[in-house]
């Protein structure tokens, strides 16, 4: 979706002045490079939030509040292991994802299905939060852009940002499909169609790269939970059928896989960790 300039890691001079800007740095960015790779599994992973939340709040017998719970502190923990790592490393960031999706999920449902806060209502106040982490981040840092996410406040902002793109995806497209009544198909096609018109506006007239990224991020939110409804659901709904179950193991095992791949040929890793990668690489082969 982006084609944009990565920003190159700076890393501190010998001189001790001059290292103290970029103390708290990282050496190389947080995340992955923008491919189709990365937004297969980005959808995969929407596909997982959506199914496994379903599955776990059926099948766990904790009730939403209890598998909620339960979920946020697997996320918490994976998230501190993806802080500590010193760069992209496809399994640790993947995970995070897809259990940020699962938690995303959670949150929305809780509102909804919980406290009854309707779906116009959560959406709003998702798309109000998530305006003020862009904002407070962009005031902080002077870019939204994901390539330049190399220090612990940058990637605290990140995942802030996605954590909300979930939650609003979910309730918008909760909103779009149930108060709409379009059914699922249509509401998969729906979004798929958005996403494409920013793939457009981006490619053909020049549109912003990281406002493209984040509103397609965003709209694959709900473009995912479509269709895993409509794999997961009973054909009475409109699905077909398969389970959450079913689904949920499926769509694991396609992730799993890819993320095996770029694991061992790192096509995803962003430049300067992948030229250092390749240089090292190079230095073995001559010694």
């Amino acid at each position: 979706m982006t084609h944009e300039t990565y920003e190159i890691p700076q890393i501190p001079a010998t001189d001790p002045s001059a290292s103290a800007p970029v103390r708290h740095r990282s050496r190389w960015n947080k995340v992955p490079e923008v491919t189709v790779y990365f937004w297969v599994i980005k959808v995969l992973c929407t596909t997982v939030g959506e199914t496994a939340a379903d599955m776990l709040n059926e099948k766990l017998g904790l009730g939403l509040t209890g598998v909620s719970l339960l979920m946020s502190v697997l996320l918490a923990a994976v998230l501190v292991w993806q802080f500590r790592t010193t760069a992209y490393r496809a399994g640790v960031y993947w995970l995070a994802v897809a259990l940020i999706s699962i938690v995303g999920t959670l949150v929305s449902d809780n509102l909804t299905d919980n406290l009854g806060v309707p779906l116009e209502l959560s959406t709003s106040v998702f798309a109000l939060v998530l305006a003020v982490v862009f904002a407070v981040w962009y005031r902080r840092e002077r870019t939204l852009s994901i390539h330049s996410i190399d220090s612990p406040g940058r990637e605290s902002f990140y995942w802030l940002a996605v954590l909300f793109t979930f939650a609003l995806g979910t309730a918008a497209g909760d909103l779009v499909a149930e108060r709409m009544a379009l059914g699922y198909w249509v509401s998969a096609l729906l979004f798929a169609l958005a996403i494409a018109a920013v793939a457009v506006v981006h490619f053909a007239l020049g549109f912003d790269a990281v406002w493209s990224f984040w509103i397609a991020y965003v709209l694959t939110r709900p473009l995912g939970a479509s269709v895993g409804d409509y794999l997961s659901q009973p054909t009475a709904d409109g699905g077909l059928g398969l389970g959450t179950v079913v689904t949920s193991v499926l769509f694991l095992a396609v992730i799993l896989g890819l993320v095996v791949f770029l694991t061992v040929t790192r096509k995803d890793v962003t430049g300067p960790a992948r030229d250092a990668t390749a240089q090292a690489g190079v230095s073995r082969r001559a010694g």
